[in-house]
């Protein structure tokens, strides 16, 4: 995903461009939500499923 649509979606839903790039780069590896709000909470910064599925 371009920088430029990473910090247009952190800036929509308040959270950091790192979050956002994070749960773009694991939904690219074909990961689910519910695994990346599972299992991947370091990554993300805690995001919870709603959060995920809104980027």
């Amino acid at each position: 995903m371009e920088e430029k649509h990473i910090l247009k979606i952190a800036d929509e839903l308040n959270i950091t461009a790192k979050q956002v790039g994070a749960v773009a780069g694991l939904l690219a590896e074909n990961a689910t939500v519910p695994f990346i709000a599972r299992y991947r909470k370091e990554a993300t910064g805690s995001l919870d499923e709603v959060a995920i599925t809104n980027i």
